[in-house]
């Protein structure tokens, strides 16, 4: 498996690529091409552009859950097909896997729409939806976590800033329900790609190890939602890690400074941000 940073909160030394406050990556197998998350501008698709990618023959695009940074590049997804398709170019026309909350309206402080702008109904003419809670395996070494339970208590909702989304009852309060991972079950063990952990990166190592019934874990990629943690929450972070076998990770987006500070710590914290790129067996 191949995988790549499409766009990042940074970006590489010497890769002129662009970056964002937000995430995309492409997965590659020897089954098919997999955008996970879309970022929140066309950046993902300059950078696959000035990386030499073709993303439009994907078979699958994930998202990871709602947010803006994740979910607005859908936008100019959806017209890079249509550019294509108008041009007589190949495109796909990729099933789109998610939670089914993934669509709802979401608010974060004074934002009046902090979540997909997409609607399920107009998605549904550009891709065949999946929309699952559970599992859904993509590949047969590929798979989609769908709702990740939560078990570890020091990975509670974030309080730092008031989360809601609109549901049939109006504006609740929002768990993030529609956090999941990709996880990729790999002849070394287990590669999990995440895209915010609002799961809390700890329960969703857990659970990528149960799905794949693999309990060795070879990387993990993405954002670990760490920026602002409290020391005590990091130190419970490391330890439950460690006791779980991780040993490597590329923590970025938005994990934050600090937090990667004390990983580096403790594992093998690599450098990732737009243009990374890395290959598992």
């Amino acid at each position: 498996m191949r995988l790549r940073i499409l766009v990042d909160s940074s970006t590489l030394v010497d890769r002129y690529l662009l970056a964002e406050p937000a995430f995309s990556a492409l997965v590659e197998t020897g089954s098919g091409k997999v955008l996970f998350d879309l970022g929140y501008s066309g950046a993902f698709l300059e950078n696959s552009r000035r990386m030499g990618l073709d993303i439009l023959d994907s078979r699958y695009i994930v998202l990871s859950h709602g947010h803006l940074d994740h979910t607005w590049g859908l936008v100019p997804y959806i017209m890079a097909m249509t550019e294509a398709r108008t041009g007589k170019r190949p495109c796909t026309r990729p099933t789109l896997v998610a939670h089914p909350d993934v669509f709802l309206t979401k608010k974060t402080d004074d934002l009046p729409e902090a979540g997909t702008l997409v609607s399920e109904e107009k998605c549904r003419e550009h891709f065949d939806l999946q929309l699952s809670k559970e599992p859904a395996w993509l590949f047969s070494d590929l798979v989609f976590l769908g709702e990740i339970p939560r078990h570890f208590a020091f990975e509670g909702a974030d309080q730092s800033r008031k989360r809601t989304k609109k549901g049939p009852m109006g504006l609740v309060p929002d768990p993030l329900s529609d956090d999941s991972a990709l996880a990729y079950v790999g002849e070394e063990g287990v590669v999990i790609v995440t895209g915010c952990s609002h799961s809390g990166i700890c329960n969703t190592v857990a659970y990528a190890r149960e799905v794949c019934g693999e309990e060795r874990v070879l990387d993990i990629v993405g954002g670990f939602h760490l920026a602002g943690a409290s020391a005590s929450r990091l130190e419970e972070t490391v330890s439950a890690l460690a006791e779980m076998g991780v040993s490597r990770m590329h923590p970025c987006h938005c994990t934050g400074f600090a937090a990667q500070c004390r990983l580096a710590g403790a594992f093998a914290v690599e450098e990732a941000g737009s243009g990374w790129e890395c290959e598992y067996r």
